[in-house]
């Protein structure tokens, strides 16, 4: 990692110790222009040591208002780009992100805590969406055909929605505002993007690159806006208010895609919601266990358990619950936890709260009959430590398994009927990712599509790609990201209907 180093006028007067040497030259960009909002203070920490990393100064309602003005004044020429060109400016940036890498995935650790190797494969799976939607960005939909009846001709085309307002989580800092502001820019909209108080450093960083890019490009200021605050109801409710924001797309939980889609429905603002999820990963009893336990590791551990998509409940055949579990805590109890940026495995959680909450979900489990299986040892000292935990007698009615974890704890169930288990699988309001191992795939397969879950990795503990539809059923969300899809969210369907007689 680079030296840490303080860049004189950095937002607010406060000295940067992201690494590297890039700073940010203000806490909003709007319309081109870096400065300081006229919010309160957004106060980044390294989760690692518990240090402040940059206090910026943050968007006020004002300054919310301004970008998705800037966004509207930049929307009909970046509309009126074509689609070649646009595509072109997506594939630039795509090799840019490549370029600096190493510079993002520093960044991404010191404001998130996840481990540097996790770090660097989030920055390839970041860059990808803006190369998947530089060659989706040639392709929108339309048609033409002879009316029914004769006479008339049909014209159907696709345009842009509009201004959309992107809000994004901490967990994925990259990869969630890429995998938004791509297929937007793709479409031909321009963008107001909320990133989290917590991480708002990397959301910057890729903003100014972009801007570089398409500055290069000769295209004109507004088309990417960036307004971090500490402020989120604020920012929603002043951009979903505005009369010229047409989409939002949101990825957090549910709680509060609750409150923006009844915001949204005050105007009808097309939404696209990304929310919780309660992933079942099921071991069956025909499974090849080592393959299980691999998968187990990735779908469980990626990120320290914080993502939307990671394995909250682990159902295991009585069968081979025994050797999955011995094997299972063997893996887990030689995690390496550690600051991320020193080569561990596992970081920290991304702040106190976290950790905390995570604690008091456990001991809670523990108090109802679970059992702390196995732990990994975690640093001693400041930081937002917790322990990767493996717990065993786990009933499938506990609380511990009807709420997303968000944390490096394994929740294992036991289960001996097929149907009974599927039963509490589908028991939950979430119904983002799921996991099942069998080695007969045509089992797998039937359990899978009994599953009320929108995306689920058979023999496999990753189920996220960028050519893939990404998204949930019942209460995980609305839409898709990713894939074809992705891109469908930021369009409207226009028909013309053209008299031929």
């Amino acid at each position: 990692m680079s030296p840490h180093s303080t860049r004189p006028g950095t937002p607010h007067g406060t000295p940067v110790t992201v690494p590297g040497s890039w700073h940010p030259r203000g806490a909003v960009f709007v319309a081109g222009q870096w400065r300081d909002g006229h919010g309160g203070d957004v106060v980044v920490d390294d989760p690692a040591t518990a240090q402040v990393l940059a206090t910026l100064k943050g968007a006020d309602a004002a300054d919310v208002t301004a970008a998705a003005d800037a966004a509207q004044a930049a929307g009909a020429a970046w509309a009126a780009t074509a689609p070649r060109r646009r595509s072109e400016i997506l594939r630039a940036v795509f090799e840019a992100m490549h370029a600096r890498s190493d510079e993002i995935a520093e960044l991404i650790t010191a404001e998130n805590g996840k481990s540097l190797a996790d770090s660097l494969a989030e920055v390839t799976y970041a860059a990808e969406f803006f190369r998947w939607f530089s060659e989706e960005a040639v392709r929108t939909h339309g048609g033409f055909g002879v009316a029914p009846a004769g006479g008339t001709r049909t014209l159907v085309q696709s345009r842009p929605v509009g201004v959309a307002a992107l809000v994004t989580p901490w967990n994925f800092p990259a990869a969630m505002v890429t995998r938004k502001i791509a297929p937007a820019l793709a479409a031909g909209c321009t963008v107001v993007v909320k990133p989290p108080a917590e991480t708002p450093l990397t959301s910057l960083f890729i903003a100014e690159l972009i801007d570089d890019v398409l500055r290069d490009a000769g295209m004109e200021a507004g088309i990417v806006n960036v307004v971090p605050s500490d402020d989120s109801a604020m920012v929603g409710t002043t951009l979903l208010a505005h009369p010229d924001v047409r989409k939002i797309s949101f990825t957090g939980s549910t709680r509060v895609g609750r409150i923006l889609l009844a915001q949204a429905a005050e105007r009808i603002v097309n939404s696209s919601m990304e929310l919780g999820g309660n992933a079942p990963f099921v071991v069956t009893d025909t499974a090849d266990v080592d393959a299980a336990v691999a998968g187990a590791m990735i779908a469980k551990f990626r990120n320290g358990g914080q993502a939307c998509t990671a394995a909250n409940r682990f159902h295991v055949h009585r069968d081979v619950h025994d050797e999955f579990v011995e094997k299972f805590a063997a893996r887990i109890a030689a995690l390496n936890v550690g600051p991320g940026a020193s080569g561990a495995e596992i970081g920290p959680m991304v702040s106190a709260k976290a950790r905390d909450s995570i604690a008091e979900v456990v001991d809670a489990a523990v108090a109802d009959g679970a059992r702390i299986h196995t732990t990994a040892p975690v640093p001693e000292g400041a930081g937002y430590w917790y322990p990767p935990t493996l717990l065993t007698g786990v009933s499938p009615d506990a609380a511990i398994v009807q709420h997303e974890l968000f944390g490096p704890v394994a929740p294992v169930i036991v289960f001996d009927d097929v149907e009974e288990m599927i039963a509490h699988a589908n028991s939950t309001e979430m119904g983002l990712a799921g996991y099942v191992y069998d080695r007969d795939l045509a089992r797998a397969m039937r359990i899978a599509e009994r599953l009320e879950i929108g995306m689920i990795g058979i023999n496999r503990g990753l189920v996220s790609d960028p050519a893939a539809p990404f998204g949930g059923t019942k209460q995980s969300g609305l839409g898709r990201e990713g894939a074809r899809e992705g891109m469908d969210a930021f369009l409207e369907t226009q028909y013309l209907s053209i008299a031929w007689e």
